[in-house]
């Protein structure tokens, strides 16, 4: 068993090149919210986390092991809902407005320009498609902001400088269901 307890949020400071070298270990938000787990990483090496209390992982960051090797965190996909407005029916607002019904459930939500995605909950999956939403149901890799208190603000993905010339690339092959319905 390999023990790991050194964590690189975002690989910063490191050659791409090496970072790319890196195994690779793939895991749910469960998992990357807590601060002690096991895992296998893609060298097939069994991995016991200990890194510090409140540490939360994200795709992209790097983890070091006590021998000097480093496992680069992968966003493993996983059940989720996804939110759209509906493209008929809907309203500029229907986004916001949706990510605010769920903020007050304090859910655990990724926000996107077209899209938000929390984890399933068929409660909340009916509101939201009352509120003539597209609610879809699928696998993909889920990244909750980390709240306005959190590291970074939002997805740690970038400094402060706000020059914005980072693009934010986003797998988009999701099926489009548009399973609700309209008495317009």
């Amino acid at each position: 068993m390999l023990t790991v307890n050194k964590h690189l949020p975002a690989a910063r400071g490191l050659a791409p090149a090496l970072v790319q070298r890196a195994a690779t270990v793939s895991l749910d938000w469960d998992t990357r919210s807590k601060s002690r787990f096991d895992a296998h990483d893609s060298a097939g090496r069994h991995l016991a986390v200990f890194l510090p209390r409140g540490t939360v992982l994200r795709g992209g960051d790097l983890l070091v092991a006590e021998d000097g090797s480093m496992i680069r965190v992968q966003a493993a996909p996983q059940a989720v809902l996804q939110v759209r407005a509906c493209p008929a029916h809907g309203t500029a607002t229907d986004l916001p407005r949706a990510a605010y019904h769920l903020g007050n459930r304090h859910v655990q939500l990724e926000v996107q320009a077209d899209y938000l995605q929390f984890e399933p909950d068929p409660v909340l999956a009916d509101m939201l498609r009352r509120m003539h939403l597209i609610v879809t149901e699928m696998e993909a890799p889920f990244e909750p902001e980390a709240g306005a208190y959190g590291e970074g603000g939002g997805h740690g993905q970038h400094g402060h400088d706000h020059g914005h010339g980072h693009a934010h690339a986003h797998d988009d092959h999701h099926g489009q269901g548009h399973d609700h319905s309209h008495g317009h």
